[in-house]
């Protein structure tokens, strides 16, 4: 099943995480240890709740609705969703501490250690713990990546008859280039960040990958929103995407029509995170559905939605396996190692963006 609109869960900046800082403290404690409880514990606690209440993991999104049908029919879970940002999830688990109305979210990266510092989360290893690297979890299972995106290429190749493969390709071509509003959205950042690390730059020095789009806005080549109706008009040669956008948008428009490429010299990897609501009313439950996101079935209905699963030991069916982009393609592909110094780095993107690069779009 492939994605129905675009991944909109965009880190706006780091206002939202401005605006969680400032929210009040105040004290409370579920009570549950999840660690502590064995999985059979889990799920007989999980059956007796019957229920698991999500924010931001809507039925379209990563082909989560496999997942809840599945929890449904192996451990009789009724579930509903509320799709939001994942500042909105965090200020939701924030103010809801008396009365919980949900139970696990969905969150980027960014915001699993601010959930975890503002004390709003409960932990839960899961037996799959030491199948995921290190980057993408904490020690104690207050948050874990499901699954990753990494920056990628998508190709338009009515209009280009030489689809770029590296950055190298990119900055040589003639053909119109779009990574969207780096201004706000979180997948153009990330996008600035892949340059940079092409170009030899990283999270504390970002200007290589500015430089980058500098100079194709003064050659008049940046340029259009990458969204779908965009590429399918042909508005677009070359979209700079997730990897899980790039594919799902060209299940959505034309197989045969675009090429998509993780770009050989570097690129940036990135994902979401769980995060159980400290208060939730239903902690087996959701303990249960972190246990199922990261079990060969959960991850593989994350890869049906073109979501790069988290554990590269998880046994995809070859089918699954080819919606997905080859395992050779990510060699030079990474993860922020300082997310510290990332969040500081992109409260400079705006200004930069708008002193050096928007300034020459025609």
């Amino acid at each position: 099943m492939a994605f129905n609109h675009v991944w909109k869960k965009s880190l706006v900046g780091m206002l939202a995480i401005s605006m969680l800082a400032a929210c009040s403290d105040s004290s409370g404690d579920a009570g549950v240890e999840g660690n502590e409880l064995t999985l059979e514990e889990i799920t007989k606690k999980a059956k007796e709740e019957g229920t698991v209440n999500s924010v931001g993991m809507p039925d379209t999104w990563a082909n989560w609705v496999e997942t809840w049908e599945e929890l449904g029919s192996e451990y009789s879970l009724k579930h509903s969703d509320t799709d939001m940002s994942s500042a909105e999830e965090l200020a939701k688990f924030e103010a809801e501490k008396s009365d919980a109305t949900a139970d696990i979210g969905d969150v980027g990266i960014a915001f699993g250690p601010i959930a975890e510092d503002r004390d709003l989360t409960l932990a839960y290893k899961t037996s799959y713990w030491d199948d995921v690297p290190d980057w993408a979890k904490d020690d104690d299972g207050d948050w874990v990546l499901g699954y990753t995106g990494t920056i990628s290429f998508l190709t338009d190749t009515n209009n280009v008859s030489n689809p770029p493969k590296s950055w190298d390709d990119l900055k040589n071509g003639d053909y119109t280039v779009s990574i969207g509003d780096a201004l706000a959205a979180n997948q153009a950042q990330f996008a600035i960040l892949a340059a940079a690390y092409a170009f030899g730059g990283d999270e504390t020095n970002l200007q290589p990958g500015i430089d980058f789009f500098a100079e194709l806005a003064k050659q008049g080549r940046l340029q259009g929103d990458p969204t779908v109706a965009n590429l399918e008009k042909g508005e677009i040669d070359v979209a700079v995407l997730w990897d899980f956008n790039s594919l799902g948008y060209r299940s959505q428009i034309d197989e045969t029509r675009f090429d998509v490429v993780v770009p050989s010299e570097a690129s940036v990897i990135s994902g979401y995170a769980t995060v159980i609501n400290k208060y939730a009313k239903n902690p087996h439950a959701a303990m249960l559905t972190r246990e199922y996101i990261l079990s060969d079935a959960g991850q593989e209905n994350l890869a049906k939605g073109y979501a790069r699963p988290i554990r590269e030991n998880v046994k995809l069916s070859a089918e699954v396996e080819a919606l997905l982009l080859p395992q050779e393609m990510y060699e030079n592909a990474r993860p922020v190692k300082d997310q510290k110094a990332w969040e500081e780095t992109t409260k400079q993107i705006p200004q930069m963006w708008q002193d050096q690069v928007l300034i020459h779009v025609k």
